[in-house]
């Protein structure tokens, strides 16, 4: 775990911790993850027919965009050095709500926004568990994961209602269009680019940013400095819990349908993602670039080797695997410093 000193915190210039973390998107590290892309798509291109074509790119690209978006909320709380293991309910949960919102008359847009009001109070439980009553965010979030779910099918009574046809206009859009082999970009993808934009900006160009990364590198040092660090920790379990309402509501949306069962597991694939993508569970460590890269790999994995016919097990093992060996590479990098 890299070390922030009270100096570096207090600076609030060039350099410092700003110096420090804007230049970890251009490392070494992310070098290899944009090379093993590359080689993914070209082995994959090679191997499996109708991979290397627009319609499948931009088939990929939309499956990824949940992982990508699900991922940028757990990377800052990996960043704090925490975990968010309730990722895949408040998934179901703010989907759930936002279907029988507009169900019940409530106009769509209000509808989705009060699905992501859902997602920002259960991250906002998240995170005064672990700051006042000391919680581990393992503990808190797991329990939450369990909290979330069962009021999700209580609510329902475990099943799914149809939503109305303006809702799945979110999930189901695209634009430029021109055909059956260029379909158009959808929705989703769109919305999952703006938030890689906004969140890396917040995460490397803003003062929270600076503070979510010294919280995590060194807490005590981050208090010492004057940070509240309860507040920044509360803060990111907002964000993560409100991404993951918005992947809730863009799911319900795409399927048409409230799913309460829906995104069981999900949370491993943020996690994955924001681990592959060079997050350290030890904290003070990752980027959003590196977490859309790293959602990407795993998705190229997905897709590819389905499209050579393998089963959905032996693709759990290959991306278990890439996990374990990203995982690996951290701890070593960590004893060495």
């Amino acid at each position: 775990m890299s070390e922030i000193t009270t100096e570096h915190i207090s600076k609030d210039d060039s350099t410092g911790i700003r110096e420090t973390y804007a230049k970890r998107g251009l490392s070494t590290d992310n070098l290899i993850r944009y090379i093993a892309i590359v080689v993914l798509f070209a082995v994959f291109s090679i191997t499996a027919n109708n991979f290397f074509t627009m319609r499948s790119v931009l088939s990929l690209a939309l499956q990824t965009s949940a992982i990508t978006i699900m991922g940028i909320g757990e990377t800052f709380a990996i960043i704090t050095a925490g975990i968010d293991l309730s990722i895949g309910s408040v998934i179901a949960l703010s989907g759930t709500i936002a279907v029988m919102a507009a169900n019940a008359g409530v106009p769509i847009w209000l509808s989705m926004i009060i699905g992501l009001l859902v997602g920002a109070f259960c991250g906002l439980l998240n995170g005064l568990m672990i700051t006042k009553i000391k919680l581990p965010p393992f503990i808190a979030t797991l329990g939450m994961l369990m909290v979330t779910r069962g009021v999700a099918l209580t609510i329902s009574n475990a099943m799914a209602f149809p939503a109305p046809e303006a809702f799945s206009q979110l999930g189901n859009g695209a634009i430029f269009g021109t055909g059956p082999q260029f379909p158009g970009i959808s929705y989703p993808v769109l919305i999952m680019i703006a938030v890689a934009i906004i969140f890396s900006f917040i995460l490397s160009k803003t003062r929270f940013g600076r503070y979510t990364y010294a919280v995590g590198s060194n807490e005590e040092a981050a208090r010492r400095a004057g940070i509240n660090v309860n507040r920044v920790k509360n803060f990111t379990y907002i964000i993560s819990g409100s991404l993951a309402a918005l992947v809730g509501i863009i799911l319900a949306s795409r399927m048409a349908t409230s799913q309460p069962n829906s995104a069981t597991g999900y949370e491993m694939n943020a996690i994955a993602a924001a681990v592959i993508g060079g997050a350290s569970l030890m904290g003070g460590v990752g980027t959003i670039g590196g977490t859309v890269i790293g959602s990407f790999i795993m998705g190229i994995l997905t897709v590819g080797l389905t499209m050579q016919g393998a089963n959905y097990f032996l693709q759990l093992i290959v991306i278990g695997l890439v996990v374990i060996g990203a995982v690996t590479v951290d701890q070593i990098r960590s004893r060495r410093k």
